[in-house]
C-alpha cells in the first residue's frame, strides 16, 4: 500500500505533539524530518535532538532526509536519534556506495535523493544497494512550493529504472504534493508520498490527512 509520509517542516514547532497526534488521527504511516543545514540548502531547519524529540512522541517510522554538506559525519547521530530511514543527496555525496552501505551497518533503511535538474540514469549504479529512492519535485530548501510538472516523468522513468535493475526500492516524492495532483503523481509510480504544507497547513489536520490517505489508497486506474 502507498505510504503518507507527513514532513514535520511545515508544523508548528510551538505544539509539535499536538500536530503529530492530528497526523496519526488522520492516518499517515510515517513522519518526514527535513534536515538542512544554511549550505547545501539555503535554510537551517533542526538536529538530530529534535528527532530524538518526535521519537519520543510518535511511534510511526522516522524517514529523515539530510538536506546537508558533508552527511556521513552525523549519519550516525541521526539514527541515533531514532531515524527508522536515511536518506542523502546524490547531489552532495562522493562515496555514495560506502555512505548507503554504512547507514545500512547502522541499522536503518537507506535512501538516495535527486534534484530536479539531476537525471534519474545517473542513480542506476546505486539503486540495487539502496531501498528508498526519493524524487525532489521542487527544489529543496523550502517548504510551500509549487510541484515541477516534469516530476512526473521523472517518477515514470525511476518505475522503469527499478523495473530494468530487478530491484525493489520504494519511490518517494517530496514537494508541492496537494490534493489536485495526488492521483497524477499515485498513477506515475509513487509509493512514498512526503506532504507538508498541504496537511499542517490546513483548517484541520486530521480530516485533510484523512483526504490524502483515501486518494493515496485509491486503486490506480
Amino acid at each position: 500500500m502507498p505510504v503518507l509520509a507527513p514532513s514535520i517542516l511545515s508544523a508548528d514547532f510551538t505544539n509539535l505533539s499536538k500536530q503529530i497526534r492530528l497526523v496519526e488521527m488522520g492516518g499517515a504511516d510515517w513522519i518526514h524530518c527535513d534536515i538542512m543545514d544554511g549550505h547545501f540548502v539555503p535554510n537551517i531547519t533542526f538536529g538530530p535532538l529534535i528527532v530524538e524529540t518526535v521519537k519520543r512522541i510518535t511511534k510511526l517510522p522516522l524517514d529523515v532526509h539530510l538536506m546537508i554538506e558533508n552527511p556521513d559525519k552525523y549519519i550516525e547521530d541521526f539514527i541515533k536519534a531514532g531515524a527508522h530511514s536515511v536518506l542523502v543527496h546524490f547531489e552532495e555525496v562522493v562515496h555514495l556506495n560506502s555512505t548507503i552501505s554504512r547507514i545500512k551497518e547502522l541499522g536503518a533503511k537507506a535512501g538516495v535523493v535527486i534534484n530536479p535538474s539531476t537525471p534519474v540514469k545517473l542513480i542506476k549504479d546505486i539503486v540495487e544497494y539502496v531501498d528508498l529512492v526519493l524524487i525532489m519535485s521542487v527544489n529543496p530548501g523550502f517548504g510551500g512550493q509549487s510541484f515541477i510538472k516534469n516530476s512526473l516523468r521523472k517518477i515514470k522513468e525511476t518505475v522503469k529504472l527499478r523495473n530494468e535493475m530487478n530491484t525493489d526500492f520504494l519511490i518517494e516524492v517530496d514537494g508541492g504534493v496537494d490534493l489536485k495532483n495526488t492521483e497524477d503523481i499515485l498513477n506515475a509510480g509513487c509509493d512514498v508520498f512526503i506532504i507538508g504544507s498541504s496537511i499542517f497547513k490546513a483548517d484541520d489536520i486530521t480530516a485533510t490527512t484523512l483526504e490524502f490517505k483515501n486518494k493515496i489508497n485509491k486503486k490506480i486506474t
